[in-house]
C-alpha cells in the first residue's frame, strides 16, 4: 500500500481513524486518504462522526476540510462504512 500524499501546510492536524491518531499536514483530507491511514478496503467506506457524536457516510472523492487538532479538544473521527 503507498502512502497517502499530503501537501504540507506548515499547520498539524490529528485525524482519528477508530482510535489511531494520525498527524496530517493539510487542511482538507480526501476519503480515499483516510482509508489508506486506516489500514482497511475502499469497499467498506467511511463514515465520519463529528464532535457531536452525529454520523455521515462520506462518498468515494470526498474531500474534507479539517480544522487544526489540539490535544485538549475532541477531534473528528473517522471509521469504516
Amino acid at each position: 500500500m503507498k502512502q497517502a500524499e499530503k501537501p504540507r501546510c506548515g499547520k498539524t492536524y490529528l485525524v482519528n481513524t477508530e482510535g489511531t491518531i494520525h498527524q496530517w499536514d493539510a487542511p482538507t483530507i480526501t476519503t480515499e486518504q483516510i482509508i489508506e491511514l486506516g489500514g482497511w478496503e475502499p469497499s467498506q467506506g467511511v463514515i465520519e462522526i463529528d464532535k457531536h457524536n452525529v454520523e455521515r457516510t462520506l462518498q468515494p472523492g470526498e474531500v474534507i476540510e479539517l480544522k487544526p487538532g489540539h490535544g485538549f479538544a475532541k477531534k473528528v473521527k473517522f471509521k469504516r462504512g
